[in-house]
């Protein structure tokens, strides 16, 4: 399980890190919400941890921006602002939970935990409904694709990376995160094996019809969507 901390305080950061490190998570620090942009760009992770008195931009706008990019990623905020109006602010920008300063680093365990575990469920809960996206529907309770009413075989494989590409459609997903989510693992980055499983699925997937769904962003990566 992979966790950002952005805050700019190194004695906190450094003890979140040590505790949450305890824990078995990877822990992850940024300064400021700018190099946190950075890293959610780079790294999928589990669960993000902020303060809202950070340089170049406040922990509201980055959890704003945060809910914008990757809306079922949770965000704990911990920080000395304690006033009701301030938590109702936190609340409102998307924050999953809110925690003020100084805290216990046994309840933050766990509140993670919980937050986690919940989404878990959901997760799971989601696996189960069927994924439509323009012409294409996926069944995946029995792994089957149709396009435009017509059934498409495709391998395990393929129709793992086919479910992860329709669950984050119209947005640009670089190689890295779609190794770590269908592989569990990371390529070198050198590698063209995630560009062959993308091509096995355009063959499948939009050579027989006008309208093309999987679109390559030069330098980037891939994107699933009806219109660019």
């Amino acid at each position: 399980m992979k966790i950002l901390i952005v805050e700019d305080n190194s004695r906190v950061s450094s003890l979140l890190k040590r505790g949450l490190e305890s824990q078995q998570y990877q822990v992850y620090i940024s300064e400021d919400a700018e190099d946190a942009i950075v890293l959610l760009n780079k790294i999928t992770f589990d669960l993000a941890i902020t303060d809202i008195m950070l340089p170049k931009m406040s922990g509201i706008d980055l959890c704003k921006l945060i809910k914008q990019q990757y809306p079922d990623l949770p965000i704990i905020m911990l920080t000395a602002l304690g006033t009701i109006d301030e938590k109702i602010e936190g609340f409102d920008a998307g924050a999953d939970d809110y925690m003020v300063k100084p805290f216990e680093i046994r309840e933050l365990y766990v509140r993670i935990k919980a937050i986690l575990q919940r989404r878990s469920i959901k997760n799971k809960e989601a696996y189960l409904n069927d994924l439509e996206y323009y012409d294409l529907k996926i069944d995946k309770k029995f792994n089957r694709v149709f396009r435009n009413g017509a059934e498409i075989e495709l391998t395990p494989k393929e129709f793992k990376l086919l479910v992860f590409l329709v669950s984050n459609a119209e947005r640009i997903l670089t190689r890295e995160e779609i190794a770590e989510n269908v592989w569990g693992n990371h390529f070198d980055t050198g590698t063209n094996y995630i560009d062959v499983y993308i091509a096995y699925l355009r063959k499948k997937i939009d050579k027989n019809f006008d309208h093309k769904l999987i679109h390559t962003k030069p330098g980037v990566g891939f994107i699933f969507a009806s219109q660019l």
